[in-house]
C-alpha cells in the first residue's frame, strides 16, 4: 500500500480537537543576540487552523467549540500531538489544552 501525502485541505480534526500551527520564535532577543535553532523553545503561542464540530453534552446536544480558525492562542505546554503536514509542522490538540485566546 502506498504512504498517503496528507494536506492541511482534508485534515479536519474530530470532537474538540484544534489543528494550530505554533508560531515562530524570534531569532534575535533584545540586547541583538541571535538565538541558534537549539537554545530556542517550543512556542506556546499557536494561530487555529481548524476546528472540530464539538462534543455533545448528556442530553445530547452539540458543545460549541471554544475557538475559531484565525485565532491566536496560548495552547499547555504538554498538550497536543504533533503531525507534518506537507514538510510543516502542526499540532492536534483538545480544545481543553487551550488556555487562552490572545485578543488582538
Amino acid at each position: 500500500m502506498a504512504a498517503q501525502t496528507l494536506s492541511k485541505k482534508t485534515l479536519k480534526p474530530l470532537g474538540s480537537r484544534v489543528l494550530v500551527k505554533r508560531l515562530e520564535q524570534e531569532d534575535t532577543l533584545k540586547g541583538g543576540i541571535i538565538l541558534p535553532d537549539s537554545a530556542k523553545k517550543k512556542q506556546e503561542i499557536a494561530r487555529v487552523i481548524a476546528v472540530g464540530e464539538g462534543d455533545f453534552s448528556k442530553d445530547g446536544k452539540r458543545i460549541p467549540m471554544p475557538v475559531e480558525v484565525g485565532q491566536k492562542v496560548l495552547m499547555d505546554k504538554y498538550g497536543g500531538q504533533e503531525v507534518t503536514i506537507e514538510d510543516e509542522e502542526f499540532m492536534v490538540l483538545r480544545a481543553d489544552d487551550i488556555i487562552a485566546i490572545i485578543e488582538q
